[in-house]
């Protein structure tokens, strides 16, 4: 059955005004979360995209960006509305996706969560500063919104929370990573950090989402170590975890987005899947 065929069976054999069209064309459902992005780039990119599949089962009704022209692009993709500001957003949409930087986390999450929207947070090692990620908490409570952190560029997220349940005794995180996409030229490894995953958020901020999604998902900070290794051409993680409920390990090996080499195409995928689990009635994982 094709999306037309599929539109007119949907009209006659359901209600009429439950589905409707995008300016891009999509079938979308009319009481369909609408969705704003905060920060054009890679990671709106992969999500937009989806979106023209009519996959994605939300409203991508509004993108904002300092730089308006980036906005302006991939807004048009999708049929959306260019915000100038953060508050006109906040005015179209249910929930914001920030995929822009920790910073912007910071400056525009509170304002997100008192204004009763929820947010998913991409930059998710502003959240491993535990006063500002309590503050945020509180906020939420407050005005009954909701904060959702995607599993990023790991696998294994859901067995770490479970094991959480008893005690974790061991927490490492293995990253290696190409030089370019840390901003270096080497021609032999190098371990450029090694300690713990707070440290190393400050230090390599645009780096460590992985770190820091760990680290929250299991309430114990991982010990981490960060090698550039100009052997590899993908973003690598080892992942290996002790606890009362016995060991595992994963290692991911993730491709880059195309737009920016720093950006996994799994962390964008995850917060496709994250948008799409919204609307699910069988929810399958931790």
């Amino acid at each position: 059955m094709n999306e037309t065929a599929l539109y007119e069976f949907l009209e006659t054999e359901h209600s009429e005004d439950s589905f409707s069209r995008s300016q891009s064309g999509n079938l979308i459902k009319r009481d369909a979360i609408k969705v704003g992005i905060l920060g054009c780039g890679a990671i709106a990119n992969v999500i937009t995209d989806h979106a023209l599949k009519g996959k994605l089962g939300v409203d991508l009704a509004c993108f904002y960006d300092r730089d308006t022209k980036r906005a302006e692009s991939i807004a048009s993709k999708v049929g959306g509305t260019v915000a100038l500001n953060l508050k006109d957003m906040l005015n179209l949409v249910d929930l914001v996706v920030e995929a822009a930087s920790p910073q912007a986390v910071i400056e525009t999450v509170p304002q997100i969560l008192k204004n009763g929207k929820n947010v998913i947070i991409m930059s998710v090692g502003a959240l491993l500063d535990l006063e500002f990620k309590n503050k945020l908490e509180r906020i939420a409570i407050k005005n009954k919104s909701r904060i959702y952190t995607p599993s990023g560029a790991i696998v294994g997220l859901d067995g770490i929370k479970a094991a959480s349940v008893g005690e974790i005794t061991e927490l490492n995180l293995v990253t290696r990573k190409p030089p370019e996409s840390l901003g270096i030229s080497i021609n032999e490894e190098m371990v450029l950090y090694e300690g713990k995953a707070s440290d190393a958020v400050r230090k390599f901020p645009q780096n460590m989402n992985v770190a820091a999604a760990l680290s929250i998902a299991c309430d114990k900070e991982a010990d981490v170590k960060i090698i550039a290794d100009p052997s590899v051409d993908h973003n690598i993680h080892d992942v290996h975890v002790v606890g009362d409920f016995g060991e595992f390990k994963t290692t991911t090996r993730n491709m880059s987005c195309t737009t920016n080499p720093k950006t996994s195409v799994l962390a964008a995928y995850s917060a496709i899947k994250l948008l799409k689990s919204l609307n699910d009635n069988l929810k399958i994982g931790t």
